[in-house]
Order: structure tokens, then C-alpha cells, then sequence
């Protein structure tokens, strides 16, 4: 007889639609299948910021534990929701193809603005909850304001509605998968190798029991290996830099005629500049190692200057963006003598000493 599988999902309309889509996907290879709906922390819990809640797994521990206790056969999540290393007796047996991974910018069409970048008027106020999305915006607009939003996509698009923001920033993906009516909204689609996304954004990971031989074999059969290997990459750069889902971290990877194209976006804190990185390369040993040794951390070291401060300084940015604390104080005070000036001579040379 035919297994018949048990799939768990969180309740929101993207959950279930990628629950649904795995179902259409056992479906075509010949088995049947139920959703059970599970309610996570992160869903839980709706007056916090993504940053206050605890752990890295916070849309997946309660569907895991489901999972271990064998009330469902398989979850199915967003892959950039899963911290980067397995609950033990867990494994991903496969993944997705990958939906475009770009970034949407919705705008209130009276906060639209074609002069500036992105076509967002200047010091708008955006709704993210992601610190990747905040740090990542500052660094191509300083003038806007980002504001913390929870809730499902369907429900950040109506705060946006009732102008609780001037313009919200989501993954394509999802906004593109639900099919959303968004004509009343101005649509800034952002490509990954600008505005770098989260690693394994677009992409499903359906999750099984380690031992369960028998499920993992049937998920074998949907899985996109391709896929899986160059998302491997940047959750191998997550898992480095020891972040979650809510790390000021983005990662893309994609492979074009054999050719690793990596794309990185980082920091260790939201007040410091952004680092950001690209590199090319045949060879994928070591390759998240590569990119991680060559993005900075932060030193915990600090730095006196005798100068006064200059904001704008990019030595001084510099020193930040590699996580020295910058000290700076000017040890010389310069004032005015009087001296006589000879009007006739043709040179005047200043010396120090």
C-alpha cells in the first residue's frame, strides 16, 4: 500500500501555499498527503521584533518537535527561516526550485518619487523587520526610516494601505506565489546582486526524519540538486558567522557556465557601515570559508585618533566598517600670532615642527 503522507505547515496564506505546493508535487509522483497546521513562536507572538524573540528558529521549533514526535511525516518551510544547522534526528531530504529571489519595494503611489533611487521619496518611513533589509537600505538611501512591522504578507500590504508606512519591503517570492493584487501600489523589484537577499531566499526545504529511510527516498525524487548546491554556500557563510534568520547578513549565490558568481552583504551591527563583497569562481571548496575570511568582524578593538571628528571621513568609516571603536581628540590647539608680513617677497613656506 501506498504511504500516505503528513505534511506540517504554519497557518499563514504563504505557509499553506507552500504546503499546497508540495502536495501538488507528491501528487505528481503518485502519493497522497494531508496538512496538519502548527503554530510557531514567531507566530505566536506578534508584539515583539523579529530581534527580541528568542533562538534562531522561532517559525520552526514547534513544527520540528512535531516532526521528532512523529505526528507528521514532513514540514515544509521557507528556507531562509531554518537556522543552519539540523535539529538533531532531522534532515532536509530536498528543496525547491528557486523563485526569483530579488527584493520588492511596494510604495504608496503618493510617496513615489522617479529623481530618487528606487523611486521612494526622500526620509520615507518603510516597514521591514528585517535588519538585513535596514542596514542594506541605509546603505543606498541614509535619509530613510525604517520601522519594525510584523504579520503575514497579505497583512504588512494593508498596513502599507492604511498608511501606516510610506512603503514596505518584502521577498518577491512571496507576494509573487500568492498572486496578490498590488496595482494600486507602485512595484520596485530589486535584483539579488544589488540588494543582496537572505541565503536560500526563494527556495522551500522539506524536512523528514533522519532514520525515515522511506520518506526521505519519496523526497528524493522532487529534489533540485542544483539548487541545493549553491544555496549550501550561503547558508555555509550563515552558518560561520554563527547568524539566524535575523543577522544583518545577505547572501546569493548563483552558477552560470560552471562559473560561482557570489554576491555578500554584512555586518556585525546595525550602527556600522556595510560590508559588501562579490567574488567569481570555478571552485566551490572552501568557498563560503573564502568569503567569510574576507568580510570583516567585529575586532572589539579600539582606536585613538588625535583629530577632531570628521563624520565623513573614510578612514575613519573604514576603521569602523573592519569593528574598531573609534576614539578621536585633537591634541594640538592652533592659534593666531601676530607676525609681520612682507608684501614684496614671492614665496611663504610654513614650517612645523
Amino acid at each position: 500500500m501506498q504511504k500516505h503522507i503528513v505534511i506540517g505547515s504554519r497557518g499563514s496564506d504563504l505557509a499553506l501555499w507552500q504546503a499546497h505546493f508540495l502536495q501538488a508535487e507528491l501528487s505528481n509522483i503518485g502519493y497522497t498527503s494531508e496538512i496538519i497546521i502548527i503554530k510557531t513562536q514567531g507566530d505566536k507572538i506578534q508584539h515583539l521584533s523579529l530581534e527580541k524573540l528568542e533562538g534562531k528558529g522561532f517559525f520552526t521549533k514547534e513544527i520540528e518537535d512535531a516532526l521528532l514526535s512523529g505526528d507528521i511525516d514532513v514540514a515544509v518551510h521557507s528556507h531562509k527561516d531554518l537556522p543552519t544547522e539540523n535539529a538533531p534526528g532531522l534532515i532536509i531530504a530536498a528543496v525547491s526550485h528557486r523563485e526569483d529571489p530579488s527584493e520588492l519595494l511596494l510604495i504608496r503611489k503618493d510617496k513615489v518619487d522617479e529623481t530618487q533611487m528606487f523611486a521612494l521619496s526622500k526620509n520615507a518611513i518603510v516597514g521591514t523587520s528585517s535588519s538585513r533589509r535596514t542596514v542594506q537600505l541605509g546603505f543606498f538611501r541614509p535619509d530613510l526610516v525604517c520601522n519594525d512591522i510584523r504579520g503575514n504578507v497579505p497583512t504588512r500590504i494593508q498596513k502599507l494601505r492604511n498608511g501606516d508606512f510610506d512603503a514596505i519591503m518584502l521577498a518577491f517570492a512571496g507576494v509573487h506565489r500568492l498572486q496578490l493584487d498590488i496595482s494600486d501600489l507602485h512595484a520596485v523589484k530589486i535584483a539579488p546582486e544589488k540588494f543582496i537577499p537572505a541565503p536560500a531566499q526563494g527556495v522551500l526545504a522539506f524536512q523528514c526524519r533522519a532514520n525515515d529511510s522511506a520518506v526521505m527516498k519519496i523526497l528524493s525524487k522532487i529534489n533540485h540538486p542544483d539548487v541545493a548546491e549553491t544555496i549550501s554556500i550561503e547558508r555555509k557563510v550563515m552558518n560561520l558567522f554563527q547568524g539566524g534568520c535575523h543577522m544583518p547578513l545577505g547572501v546569493f549565490c548563483h552558477k552560470q557556465d560552471n562559473i560561482f558568481k557570489v554576491y555578500a552583504a554584512q555586518t556585525s551591527d546595525k550602527q556600522l557601515p556595510l560590508n559588501r563583497l562579490f567574488i567569481a569562481t570555478e571552485n566551490a571548496n572552501n568557498l563560503a570559508g573564502s568569503i567569510f575570511n574576507k568580510l570583516p568582524v567585529q575586532c572589539n578593538k579600539s582606536v585613538f585618533i588625535t583629530s577632531d571628528e570628521t563624520a565623513n571621513d573614510l578612514g575613519i568609516q573604514l576603521l569602523k566598517t573592519k569593528g574598531f571603536s573609534v576614539i578621536m581628540q585633537s591634541c594640538v590647539k592652533i592659534v593666531p600670532v601676530d607676525f609681520i608680513f612682507d608684501p614684496n617677497c614671492d614665496w611663504i613656506f610654513f614650517k612645523f615642527c
